[in-house]
């Protein structure tokens, strides 16, 4: 996804074996620095969240949570990343909220 205000993300969830977790790949080509938080959202409203700061330059990045054992069926996790801009945490504009696909089952 792309922000008129310059960014782009793509997340995604990621499984290997029992293990979960979420990524954004991103370009913040605002000039700023930003904040962003990604979530990885499970089955039964389990979540992790995951502060990131992506820099203020046109250099692709990438942010993800820690690994989590799954507690669902393979594809059972989403996982979301909002960027927001400077400035006090209440007043901050959110500039892109990308979210992902459902993670592919043992099939792909």
């Amino acid at each position: 996804m792309v922000a008129p205000e310059g960014v782009e993300a793509q997340t995604c969830v990621m499984a290997r074996g029992n293990a979960v977790w979420a990524r954004v790949y991103y370009r913040n080509t605002t000039g700023e620095e930003l904040r962003s938080v990604l979530t990885l959202m499970g089955p039964g409203g389990r979540t992790v969240e995951l502060l990131c700061a992506p820099a203020a330059h046109d250099e692709p990045g990438t942010c993800e949570t820690p690994r989590v054992p799954s507690s669902g069926t393979p594809g059972s996790a989403t996982a979301i990343a909002e960027f927001v801009g400077a400035g006090p945490v209440e007043e901050a504009p959110l500039l892109l909220r990308a979210g992902s696909e459902r993670a592919p089952g043992p099939r792909g």
